[in-house]
């Protein structure tokens, strides 16, 4: 293959992560709640490799006919924001009007934060809490919280958005990747199985998911607090 059909080929696997969302919104309709978080496991997993692959094959030079920027972040607000969102609405984790109060929360921060062009600090880790919706939402059916818990997280994680605080990204903030990107693929294992026993409180998944969610939300804020917000 040449460099440009392998940039190609980069989009190409990006863009599957539209159907895997597809396939997460079906089950999800179904009430099938398991089956949406594995697909949308499997959509984490593939945006946790294309951008490596991306900045490997150069996508913006050698398939520059195709915006994978912004492919991504269509994606990405699928799969993070907008069917996490309908889940804790419909699942009656969160129902009546702290789950229209949540889902109005989610969806509107998330579009402003995502057009945000000060959401990437210099060391590309993330500035404000990067709308990552589909975490959360997959710990709360995990641990099953009284709805005033799950609307009081939304509201502080949603707040966040907007604070110079910093949340690590696990493949390209260097600093503590050792334990990042190990952290992030143990999340993806715990959620997956999590999801494959159907969420059963015995599942030690559950103290998997929250052991790695706690470390992923605070690393970013314990490094400002270290080295400083440009550190």
């Amino acid at each position: 293959m040449t460099i440009s059909q392998k940039a190609l080929a980069v989009h190409l696997l990006t863009a599957t992560g539209a159907v895997f969302a597809m396939l997460a919104m079906l089950a999800a309709v179904d009430h099938e709640w398991a089956l949406m978080f594995l697909w949308l496991v499997v959509a984490f997993f593939v945006d946790g490799i294309d951008g490596p692959l991306a900045r490997r094959y150069d996508v913006e030079t050698n398939a520059a006919e195709f915006d994978g920027v912004l492919l991504d972040l269509i994606i990405d607000y699928l799969t993070y924001v907008f069917i996490p969102a309908y889940a804790l609405y419909g699942s009656g984790l969160m129902d009546g009007w702290s789950g229209w109060v949540a889902i109005i929360i989610i969806t509107y921060a998330s579009a402003m934060y995502f057009a945000d062009t000060r959401m990437k600090t210099t060391d590309y880790s993330f500035s404000g809490f990067p709308g990552c919706w589909n975490m959360l939402v997959l710990v709360l059916f995990a641990i099953a919280p009284a709805w005033w818990v799950c609307l009081g997280l939304v509201a502080v994680l949603a707040v966040t958005m907007f604070v110079p605080v910093k949340f690590v990204h696990p493949v390209r903030t260097k600093r503590w990747q050792v334990v990042t990107l190990p952290m992030a693929l143990a999340w993806v294992v715990f959620a997956g199985w999590a999801a494959w026993v159907n969420f059963d409180p015995g599942s030690w998944a559950h103290y998997g998911l929250i052991v790695t969610s706690v470390y992923l939300t605070l690393a970013g804020a314990a490094q400002q607090v270290v080295y400083g917000r440009d550190g």
